[in-house]
C-alpha cells in the first residue's frame, strides 16, 4: 500500500480523517477539486449538501478509477463547502464513499462561494501511487 496511516498518541484522536499520511508511493497524483456535476455538466443535489457529496465522491472514484488508485491510495483530501458547519453530513457521505479505508490527513475550509452559486461542496485529492 502506497501510504501508511499515523495517529499519534499525543493528538487528540481524529474524527473522520488521519493526523498524518506518509506517502510511501514512487509517484504522487493531484486529483482537481470535483464539484457535484454530473457527466453531462448537469448540477446534482440542488441545496442538497448530502447528495452533492455524495456526487463529489462518485466523481473522485471515477478520477481513482482512472489512476487505478483506490480511497487506501490516497493521502490527503482537501474539502472547500459554503456550509463548514454540517462537517457530520459531509463525513458521513465522505465515509460511505471510502468504504473500509482509514480516512486521509484532510483541510476541510468554508468558503464564501465556489465556481458556481449553486455549489456547496468542492474536494481535491493527493494520491500516492506505487
Amino acid at each position: 500500500m502506497p501510504r501508511q496511516i499515523v495517529n499519534p498518541s499525543t493528538i487528540h484522536p481524529p474524527a473522520g480523517y488521519s493526523h498524518v499520511v506518509h506517502a510511501t508511493g514512487t509517484r504522487l497524483a493531484f486529483v482537481a477539486g470535483q464539484a457535484a456535476l454530473d457527466e453531462n455538466f448537469a448540477l446534482v443535489g440542488e441545496g442538497d449538501l448530502a447528495a452533492q457529496t455524495r456526487q463529489v465522491m462518485t466523481n473522485l472514484q471515477r478520477a481513482l478509477d482512472e489512476l487505478g488508485a483506490g480511497w487506501d491510495d490516497v493521502v490527503k483530501s482537501t474539502v472547500y463547502t459554503t456550509r463548514p458547519h454540517e462537517y457530520e453530513t459531509i463525513g458521513a457521505a465522505m465515509s460511505e464513499a471510502m468504504g473500509d479505508a482509514a480516512p486521509p490527513a484532510q483541510v476541510l475550509a468554508g468558503v464564501t462561494g465556489l465556481a458556481l452559486p449553486e455549489l456547496l461542496i468542492e474536494i481535491e485529492l493527493v494520491v500516492s501511487l506505487p
